[in-house]
């Protein structure tokens, strides 16, 4: 079976290896890294289930690369409910977003899931290129969001730090499993 795949290439399954995978225990957790990423792929994929400790029913899960806290960071989105679309963009953030979380004032056992595609992650000659496929189902009141960011560095991505906002807490169960894709 083929996968389609970024930027519009087949993509074998086999071509996709685990590089890591967490899941929070008891207590929470904050932030959740990954480092010391191989420069050996084409491109990296996170596939995250999360959840967090704040009260609206979905929050966003943000993320850096590299460390860089500065202002580097464009995000843009479309927010489809059902009910109706709405589309957002943001220059000079200190960060991208990720995906979606639930709160624990979310039913119980409901989690945000995303799909984050990093492009090209070790190109030293363009900056970085995210797009994220996410959702919350809600018993008929979620979100589906597309967003795509950039980082504005030319360095290679080395590291990923995923948080919250602010109760940065990321909740028990939640998992985030990083994969390389050969391509």
């Amino acid at each position: 079976m083929q996968i389609l795949s970024a930027p519009f290439a087949a993509v074998v399954a086999g071509d996709y290896e685990s590089i890591a995978t967490t899941t929070v225990g008891s207590g929470g957790q904050t932030p959740i890294t990954f480092s010391n990423i191989p420069q050996t792929y084409k491109h990296l994929q996170l596939r995250i289930m999360s959840r967090d400790a704040r009260s609206a029913t979905a929050n966003n899960l943000f993320a850096t690369f590299n460390g860089d806290t500065a202002s580097n960071y464009s995000n843009h989105n479309l927010i489809g409910d059902g009910a109706s679309a709405i589309s957002e963009g943001y220059a000079n953030e200190a960060q991208m977003v990720f995906g979606i979380n639930t709160s624990n004032s979310a039913a119980a056992n409901i989690f945000g899931v995303s799909i984050v595609d990093i492009l090209d992650y070790t190109n030293t000659n363009k900056y970085k290129t995210v797009r994220t496929l996410t959702g919350a189902d809600q018993n008929g009141s979620g979100t589906i969001r597309l967003w795509s960011s950039n980082w504005r560095s030319s360095s290679a991505v080395t590291s990923i730090t995923l948080f919250g906002g602010t109760t940065p807490n990321i909740s028990q169960y939640s998992s985030f499993a990083l994969y390389g894709i050969k391509g």
